[in-house]
């Protein structure tokens, strides 16, 4: 497609959806204060000059955080558009600090690729981010997946990030260990599922063969969705409340379920191992199941970069769902997407909407979920289907068994920095023998007092 005539579309289209109106990775630093609160930017866009350069920041998800394949991207955009794109690749050890050292600076980029916990409840409440509400109207509402759009949605209805890609994290399983203490029989290999009935008796099997068969690792924050999931699955506790505004991890379903944990031999709370560590040990065959583990490990185990040397590796692994009583768990997801910080250049505005709506809703959108090697966060993008992306993929179509199982996008409660701190020191507390339900309730309470 010419140049001129994919702009006018582009352009065309941002303009009839501006006449609708819509409602570690690592610990999120909190964004600098403003000293005064900018005015919002405004949604119309004027078509950007042929040599306008915006800037991209991207957290690495996916391939998306390697510059030889975001650049095959950013060529065929700019063939496509005349827009420049200047890309700086984050790490989630410190991409934190440089955004918010660029914004003290009040040299932030146009664009930026993250997950709301980031977008949306970090930088997005401080007043950095444009409201992109004006990108989504009724067929994008029922295209984009209604979970991935409400994390996406602060609660007045502005929308600071668009969403592209999903995923669901899970856990895994040693087939050759379950195998050789007979406990496939508590597994239902078929679907990826088990209840939690069977994956205490898969345990007790285990135990028996190995001494050691789960960790709930507590080092640090990392890989936290893997123990959260584990404990709120197990008897139906949650984390936060529907409105996301308190930390309920003090339901007693949950001290159920870390009581129940804390007394399962071959089950042991693990302060010297974070969630890479963990994933290392379960390589190395020293642990029979991961708590840590989603589809980059699956499609590529070498992704996780633990230095392992790996003795389990392929059809040894089965991924699976958490156990839950009715074998139907919550799964934490990830949820990644673009924003557009609000730096007063309407112009920069206008070319980064062009952008997004590029790689978000458009016939290039196959692109843009294939380089992140996750799920389209829609079904559709202006007519293009997207429900087969992963045809030719026989483990991506096998793990998207477990997306109907995807939960509540919690991690946008305020506060949520300081909770998952709260959480592992918790997990810590529990492991040395103090009584569960007296840290769980200090620590719980911690959290809430945070998020006031």
């Amino acid at each position: 497609m010419k140049r001129s005539k994919l702009v006018s579309l582009l352009l065309a289209g941002s303009m009839l959806l501006g006449l609708a109106a819509c409602g570690g990775g690592s610990t999120t630093t909190p964004a600098p204060a403003e000293s005064k609160a900018a005015e919002p930017a405004q949604s119309q866009a004027a078509e950007p000059a042929a040599d306008t350069e915006i800037t991209l920041w991207t957290y690495p998800i996916g391939n998306w955080g390697v510059e030889a394949e975001v650049n095959k991207l950013m060529d065929q955009f700019k063939a496509d558009t005349g827009i420049t794109v200047k890309v700086e690749y984050l790490a989630y050890a410190d991409g934190d600090d440089k955004v918010n050292a660029a914004l003290s600076a009040k040299s932030a980029p146009d664009l930026i690729m993250e997950g709301p916990e980031r977008l949306v409840a970090n930088w997005g409440a401080a007043g950095h981010m444009v409201d992109l509400s004006d990108m989504i109207d009724d067929t994008d509402k029922k295209e984009i997946n209604a979970a991935c759009l409400t994390a996406c949605t602060t609660a007045d209805g502005k929308v600071y990030e668009y969403p592209v890609v999903m995923t669901a994290h899970c856990m895994a399983i040693n087939k050759q260990a379950f195998e050789a203490a007979d406990a496939l029989q508590y597994v239902d290999l078929e679907n990826h599922t088990w209840t939690t009935e069977n994956f205490i008796k898969a345990v007790e099997a285990l135990s028996v063969k190995f001494d050691d068969v789960g960790a709930v690792y507590c080092k640090g924050q990392g890989g936290d969705q893997g123990t959260r999931a584990l404990v709120n699955n197990l008897y139906g506790g949650t984390f936060t409340n529907a409105e996301h505004t308190a930390y309920t991890w003090d339901d007693p379903l949950n001290i159920k379920a870390l009581e129940q944990l804390k007394s399962m031999k071959g089950i042991n709370f693990d302060a010297s191992l974070a969630g890479g560590d963990e994933i290392a040990k379960f390589y190395q065959g020293a642990l029979q199941m991961a708590f840590c583990w989603n589809i980059a490990q699956q499609l590529n185990p070498n992704a996780a970069n633990t230095g392992a040397e790996k003795t389990v590796t392929g059809d040894d692994i089965v991924f699976m769902s958490f156990p839950s009583e009715n074998g139907e768990s919550k799964l934490q997801g990830g949820i990644w997407g673009f924003g557009i910080f609000d730096n007063g250049d309407q112009a920069k505005i206008d070319a980064a909407k062009t952008f997004i709506k590029y790689f978000a809703d458009s016939e290039h959108t196959v692109d843009a979920v294939k380089t992140a090697n996750y799920f389209a966060a829609r079904s559709a993008a202006e007519g293009t289907d997207l429900s087969g992306i992963w045809a030719d993929n026989e483990i991506m179509n096998e793990y998207n068994k477990l997306m109907p199982y995807l939960g509540d996008y919690y991690q946008v409660t305020k506060g949520w920095a300081q909770a998952r701190t709260e959480w592992w020191t918790m997990l810590q507390e529990v492991g040395k023998g103090a009584d569960v339900g007296t840290v769980v309730a200090q620590y719980a309470g911690n959290a809430n007092a945070a998020a006031k």
